[in-house]
């Protein structure tokens, strides 16, 4: 079939080049210094260098991509986690280049658990003598492993995991067993097929009493066959939703025995010699591994976002729809659909909140940093609180030292932000997907792919709505020692050594009774405030029902996820405007930028107030004036001024078209071009013939497909 003709042909009026073109001819954005200052010359550079080998590497070919189907997209992915490894060695990557270089592919392998969670697992709750026994063998990949925690019958509820490991004191042992259906390991990342080892949580059981959930490293396949060991059963669980290039696994085990080194005892342990448990000197120490994996998120939702974002306003400004009813008679041509408000106001918040949550996500980071440092010195050491045990079950870290302990607001700011940024993230990439039209449901538009993968996070290291739980006894608990303090000190003033939390609780009870008068139109100050002061009336609102109105824990759970919601959405707006405020921005950026960012500041703050009216209008932090005039004046207006810098802004994020693999994100404009290629030359069906009629015994023909197999 000769197809020089189709080839030859063009879309019809403005090429999407001239659109985007003009688009950025129309702000004065400095693409490349706010670039520069969110992600630094040194880490862009970085990303170059390693895209450049990625791409020069066959394995890497992403043209494919769309059309395998799960087991081909298996394989492929495997082919292509042992490349990565293997140009780790070649180039001596150190380990933030290999994670940076595993991001760049843009899907998970079936390595991702072992160099993610199994490794750090053994580096922060590993003893110097299990360093020896298994990391360094872990970080040569002689040891594959993964991070055995969920069970087909509980994900979030960790405690109530079904596994046991029942210490032997006759041969020093753990028996690791099994003992109902629902107690298989499940959705284990790199269990299904790749791993030889695994850190698995199971409930300690010593002379009949159980100690609750702890880790243990065991080895699940022979290193040389690769076949699972005796009365160990493993495998892939099947296709998902997404996630399909991760071999996500089942495991049970029948009465498994396992040395007593193999029990993970930075913290806590068994006594060999006195048969007793080891209680760790400091019980929040435990959570550190799912705090940083959650700060992390925090920190990438940004990105994940703005990958959809960059999708949607590339391509909106691309498509033309309908024509304007109100543009002049001599104006014929269609509209660019970014020009539609409606557009804009589903867009646009969503593009100020790709910065919000990547500023936010910074402060996460520094934030565990302190945190670490702080443990090193030995400056918290945490103590379990009184009432710690009255549910029969260990005390998390939202309850210990409420109002002064530095890992406790770490660990409740983490819930709160991982359930709310990451929700953000992944219900506003259906939203770009949506704001695509019907090409947005084409897996060439890039982001269903997108979203089907990033899907899990809203559930994974705690399910976003359980989470919030966590956050609010946090803030229970704090309210409480705040009004035991006053009770003492007979005021609510400040006192040095206050975290952000308390400090927020005493200004709302100081307060309270003058009333806010906050200037959330006209003043950034007063905007943060307000968050806060919305977070201090909720927070005391559910104190109220839950002490004094003695109402039930979990008839107050709504109440609870709106407090958590509120409080990530102050911190996501404080941290905004912190770095907004920040030396460091102001003296890295033209004034023009930082203008635009100051624009997107208040859109993401006053858009999300509008959305939250009714709490802020109940708590006194605004009246209904303000918020009238947010939702018809302000927001708009702020649509308006971002309106001509939507594609720069874009653009600053500096995502490669081979990091997008999107024909409707391209950061030429060559939309349809690059979709009719991927459709007609690039499609193995389309070299199929068929064979339609249903008398006939064979299905094609012809085919001429090649087997399109990665190799290494």
């Amino acid at each position: 079939m000769d197809g020089n003709w189709v080839k030859a042909l063009r879309e019809s009026g403005r090429s999407g080049k001239k659109c985007l073109e003009l688009e950025r001819e129309k702000s004065n954005v400095d693409v490349d210094k706010l670039a520069s200052f969110m992600f630094t010359n040194e880490a862009m550079e970085r990303n170059e260098r390693l895209l450049d080998i990625l791409k020069a590497d066959p394995v890497f070919d992403k043209t494919q991509n769309y059309f395998r189907g799960r087991e081909a997209r298996i394989e492929a992915s495997l082919a292509r986690g042992k490349r990565l490894r293997q140009l780790q060695v070649k180039h001596n990557w150190s380990k933030e280049e290999y994670n940076t270089a595993n991001e760049l592919i843009s899907e998970p392998t079936p390595y991702g658990l072992h160099a993610s969670m199994f490794l750090i697992t053994l580096r922060e709750q590993g003893t110097p003598e299990q360093h020896e026994r298994f990391l360094k063998k872990a970080e040569a990949y002689e040891y594959i492993g993964c991070y055995a925690q969920t069970e087909l019958g509980h994900g979030s509820n960790v405690r109530g995991l079904e596994t046991t490991a029942t210490w032997n004191p006759d041969d020093k042992t753990f028996i690791l067993h099994s003992p109902h259906l629902t107690s298989s390991k499940w959705w284990i990342g790199s269990l299904g097929k790749v791993a030889n080892h695994a850190v698995v949580m199971a409930q300690l059981i010593i002379g009949g009493k159980p100690y609750g959930p702890h880790p243990f490293v065991v080895q699940i396949r022979d290193l040389k066959t690769h076949e699972p060991l005796e009365n160990i059963h493993v495998g892939d669980i099947g296709p998902k939703f997404g996630y399909n290039t991760m071999d996500n696994g089942f495991l049970l085990f029948n009465k498994v025995k396992i040395p007593h080194a193999n029990m993970l005892a930075r913290f806590s342990g068994v006594d060999p010699n006195s048969n007793k448990y080891v209680r760790p000197s400091n019980p929040s120490l435990v959570y550190g591994t799912l705090t940083w994996v959650r700060s992390n998120i925090v920190l990438q939702s940004g990105s994940v976002l703005a990958r959809g974002v960059t999708i949607a306003v590339r391509y909106c400004s691309v498509r033309r729809q309908f024509t304007d009813r109100d543009a002049p008679e001599d104006e014929v041509r269609e509209n660019q659909v970014i020009n539609y408000t409606m557009v804009q106001q589903r867009l646009f918040p969503l593009l100020a909140a790709c910065f919000a949550l990547h500023f936010t996500g910074r402060g996460m980071i520094e934030l565990y940093d302190a945190n670490q440092a702080a443990m090193k010195r030995k400056e918290n050491p945490g103590k379990v609180s009184e009432d710690s045990n009255q549910t029969g079950r260990s005390a998390g870290p939202e309850e210990l030292n409420p109002g002064a302990d530095l890992l406790a607001d770490l660990h409740s700011t983490s819930c709160a932000l991982k359930s709310y940024a990451s929700t953000v993230a992944g219900e506003g990439l259906e939203v770009c997907r949506r704001a695509c039209g019907g090409h947005g449901y084409s897996s060439f538009s890039g982001i269903g792919s997108w979203y089907a993968d990033y899907l899990p996070t809203l559930t994974w290291e705690g399910d976003n709505y359980m989470l919030t739980q966590q956050v609010s006894r946090y803030l229970l608990k704090s309210a409480r020692a705040v009004l035991k303090n006053a009770s003492k000190a007979g005021n609510f003033n400040a006192v040095k050594g206050d975290n952000d939390t308390t400090a927020i609780l005493k200004t709302y009870k100081r307060r309270m009774d003058i009333g806010a008068g906050f200037d959330v139109l006209g003043n950034d100050e007063d905007l943060v405030a307000a968050y806060a002061w919305r977070v201090g009336y909720l927070t005391f609102q559910a104190l109220q029902h839950r002490d004094e109105e003695k109402r039930s824990w979990n008839s107050l759970l709504v109440d609870f996820f709106r407090l958590s919601t509120a409080h990530a959405q102050y911190m996501v707006v404080k941290n905004f405007h912190g770095a907004l405020a920040s030396s460091s921005l102001q003296s890295s950026l033209p004034t023009a930028t930082k203008d635009v960012l100051h624009s997107l500041f208040r859109l993401y703050a006053l858009h999300t107030l509008e959305k939250e009216s009714s709490e802020f209008f109940q708590s006194a932090a605004c009246t209904i004036r303000q918020i009238q005039l947010a939702r018809t004046k302000t927001v708009p207006q702020l649509m308006t001024d971002i309106r001509p810098h939507a594609v720069r802004l874009v653009d600053s994020w500096k995502f490669s078209d081979w990091l997008l693999d999107s024909s409707l994100g391209r950061y030429d404009g060559a939309v349809y071009e690059d979709m009719f290629k991927r459709a007609s030359e690039d499609n193995p069906l389309n070299k199929v013939v068929f064979d339609p009629y249903p008398d006939s015994g064979v299905l094609f023909k012809k085919d001429e497909r090649s087997s399109m197999k990665s190799k290494l």
